[in-house]
């Protein structure tokens, strides 16, 4: 099984970073729809996808219209603040994709308003400021690893020193 990670213009390359390392260490497909709020090769954003690289299945985008046409036909999920559906209320498909808006402004309203009933959620208290963008994402791709019994993850792990069964 397969998931997309779609980020659409993102500004701030510690958040491009840390969702590289989720992106990596559940060999979710990511997505980059410029233009971006940084160069490719910043410090910060190396810094922070540290040794996730050579495990990373990355794809840019030149403009929000490339993406559409280019994935017209597949399953997406919008993820905003504006959404009426929690995001653990959807049964996601294979080859899904999960989009994420810029860190400032989110998903244009046109495309939320395009795309109604694929609008999701993650709850937080009323009047609250947003989570952070690479949190987020965190919570959606686990959301749906869950929901896919975390397929090639492991799901166990061992101590160094001493057996779990002993």
């Amino acid at each position: 099984m397969k998931l997309n990670v779609v980020l659409l213009q993102p500004q701030i390359p510690q958040n491009t970073g840390n969702i590289i390392r989720t992106c990596a260490a559940t060999n979710s497909r990511l997505h980059i729809v410029k233009p971006m709020g940084f160069q490719w090769d910043d410090k910060k954003l190396k810094r922070a996808g540290l040794d996730y690289w050579q495990y990373l299945d990355l794809t840019f985008y030149d403009s929000t219209a490339d993406f559409f046409e280019k994935n017209k036909d597949k399953e997406m999920y919008f993820y905003t603040t504006k959404a009426r559906k929690v995001h653990s209320d959807v049964n996601y498909k294979d080859d899904c994709y999960l989009v994420f808006g810029r860190e400032d402004a989110g998903i244009e309203e046109k495309i939320l308003y395009d795309n109604k009933n694929f609008c999701v959620r993650v709850p937080m208290q009323n009047e609250s400021r947003s989570l952070n963008l690479s949190n987020t994402v965190a919570i959606g791709v686990y959301e749906v690893l869950r929901q896919w019994n975390f397929p090639d993850l492991l799901t166990e792990g061992t101590l160094r020193e001493f057996d779990w069964d002993n």
